[in-house]
């Protein structure tokens, strides 16, 4: 018996594009925000891949290196936190939470989506890294 969603899905064609494009709208907004704040660009470059270290989550584990992944590359969190600064008055935290969104925002413009859970490929993007070539053909042109 198969179960449903067990299989991963993804997006393509038309609605795959706007998300990328989504993804640079993002990145250009938090860049924008980080340098009207007067950010440090010394401290953009070092925290800007953050996120990544997510990653080394997947020693673990599939399963448990998408649920590190997506909670550090999800919104969520760093317009959490943004609001946090902006509430107390704690400009850093609004600057980290603009770094951390540029990066989601550069990772969907290059196509790296939310991961589910039985592969480091597998995407809600399609799939990345050596699985791309072989199911490219699944994804609907446009």
């Amino acid at each position: 018996m198969k179960t449903i969603g067990a299989e991963p899905g993804f997006v393509s064609g038309a609605p795959k594009l706007l998300l990328r494009i989504e993804g640079a709208a993002l990145m250009a907004a938090a860049l924008f925000y980080y340098a009207q704040a007067g950010g440090d660009w010394g401290r953009f470059a070092l925290l800007f891949l953050f996120p990544d270290l997510s990653l080394l989550a997947y020693l673990a584990g599939p399963r448990l290196g998408a649920i590190a992944y997506n909670l550090a590359h999800t919104t969520i969190g760093p317009f959490a936190y943004g609001v946090l600064g902006a509430a107390t008055g704690q400009p850093l935290l609004m600057q980290i939470a603009a770094i951390h969104l540029a990066h989601i925002g550069f990772d969907r413009l290059l196509g790296f989506g939310l991961k589910y859970g039985v592969s480091f490929s597998a995407t809600h993007l399609g799939p990345v890294g050596k699985a791309a070539p072989r199911t490219a053909s699944l994804q609907a042109r446009f």
